[in-house]
C-alpha cells in the first residue's frame, strides 16, 4: 500500500515507521531539523524491546509524494489551517484520509478540506515521544488503532487499512460505533491533559494526592456525562475501567498538551478541554472542572 503520513513526528513517524518495516511504501512529510535528520540517517523507532531503522521518502512537500492510498493525518489540530490545505496534492480518487488526530470532530474539519468521502475517522492508542530530530519512542504495552464508518458499515477501505497495520504488527480494529470509540480515548485523553497541564504535574505525580485524584475522577465524571448527553453510547464501566487503566501505567504517561505547556509551545485547548466545554453548552451538562481547566490555559493557547 502507498501510505502517506501527515506529520511524521512521534505518533505518526512510530505507525510511519512500522508500516514501511511491514513492507508498504510510505512517505513522511515533516519538517526542520526532524525532516533533515531522517533524510540523511532514516528515521529511527524505539520500543521497550527493541529498536529498528527505516529509509523511506521523507519530504515537506505532499506535491513531491503525489496520490496515495492511504494518508495518515497525525499533525496537531492546531496545524490544520495550514496543513490541510497542503495535503490536496495527496488525495486523489481511490485515497482514504485516516484522522488519527485527538478530539471527537477533528475529521470533520479535514472533510471539509479535502472532501466527506475522502476522510475516515479513527484514533491512536499510544505512548510515544521524540527524544531526539530523526528519532521516535513508544513506551508501554498499549499500541491500538480504531478506525470506522460513521454509518457503522464494515467496509472494503476499512478492512484494508486494518490489515496493512496487523500486517506491520500494529493492532487495529474496524468498529461498528466509531463515535463511542472517538469519545472513550477522548474521555482518557482530555483529562489527562487537561489536569496535568493545570496542575503543571504529571498523573503520575498527581494521583497519589487524595485533591488531585478527586480533581481527575470527577473530569472522566463529566466527560462521561457530556458524552451520554450528546447520545454516545458510552460503556457504562468506561470511568472505573479508565481510572483502572491509569493506574496500572502511570509511569508510561503523559500528555503532549502537558509536554508543549512547558515547552511554550501551542495547546490543542480547543480539541480537548474546549470540546468539553462546548458540547456541554449544546447539551446542557454543566462542565466547571473542564471550564476551570480551558481559562487556566486559554492564555496560553498559542504559545509563549
Amino acid at each position: 500500500m502507498r501510505i502517506a503520513v501527515m506529520g511524521a513526528g512521534s505518533t505518526g513517524g512510530y505507525f510511519g515507521g512500522m508500516l514501511a518495516r511491514g513492507g508498504n511504501e510510505v512517505s513522511l512529510i515533516a519538517r526542520g531539523a526532524h525532516l533533515e535528520a531522517i533524510k540523511s540517517d532514516g528515521l529511527k523507532v524505539l520500543r521497550d524491546d527493541e529498536e529498528f531503522t527505516v529509509r523511506c521518502q521523507a519530504t515537506d512537500d505532499p506535491s513531491e509524494v503525489g496520490p496515495v492510498d492511504l494518508t495518515l493525518l497525525c499533525v496537531k489540530t492546531y496545524q490544520n489551517g495550514d496543513a490541510l490545505p497542503l495535503m490536496k496534492p495527496l488525495v486523489g480518487p481511490g485515497t482514504t484520509v485516516l484522522c488519527l488526530q485527538n478530539g471527537v470532530d477533528s475529521y470533520l474539519t479535514a472533510a471539509e478540506v479535502l472532501g466527506e468521502s475522502s476522510v475516515l475517522p479513527g484514533a491512536a492508542f499510544i505512548e510515544a515521544g521524540m527524544p531526539a530530530p530523526g528519532v521516535v519512542r513508544q513506551t508501554g504495552s498499549l499500541v491500538r488503532i480504531i478506525l470506522g464508518e460513521t454509518n457503522g458499515v464494515e467496509t472494503e477501505r476499512c478492512r484494508a487499512i486494518r490489515d496493512a497495520f496487523v500486517g506491520a504488527g500494529v493492532p487495529a480494529e474496524v468498529v461498528p460505533d466509531i463515535r463511542a470509540g472517538l469519545w472513550t480515548k477522548f474521555l482518557f485523553i482530555a483529562t489527562m491533559a487537561g489536569v496535568t497541564s493545570m496542575a503543571r504535574a504529571t498523573l503520575a505525580e498527581l494521583m497519589p494526592q487524595r485533591q488531585w485524584r478527586k480533581v481527575v475522577l470527577a473530569c472522566l465524571a463529566e466527560i462521561d456525562a457530556v458524552g451520554r448527553a450528546c447520545g454516545v453510547d458510552l460503556p457504562q464501566d468506561i470511568v472505573p475501567n479508565t481510572v483502572s487503566y491509569i493506574e496500572e501505567h502511570l509511569a508510561d504517561l503523559q500528555a503532549s498538551m502537558h509536554t508543549d505547556l512547558l515547552a511554550g509551545r501551542p495547546l490543542e485547548l480547543e480539541a480537548l478541554n474546549g470540546a468539553v466545554v462546548r458540547a456541554g453548552n449544546v447539551s446542557g451538562v454543566a462542565t466547571p472542572i473542564n471550564d476551570v481547566i480551558y481559562a487556566m490555559l486559554k492564555a496560553h493557547q498559542k504559545g509563549s
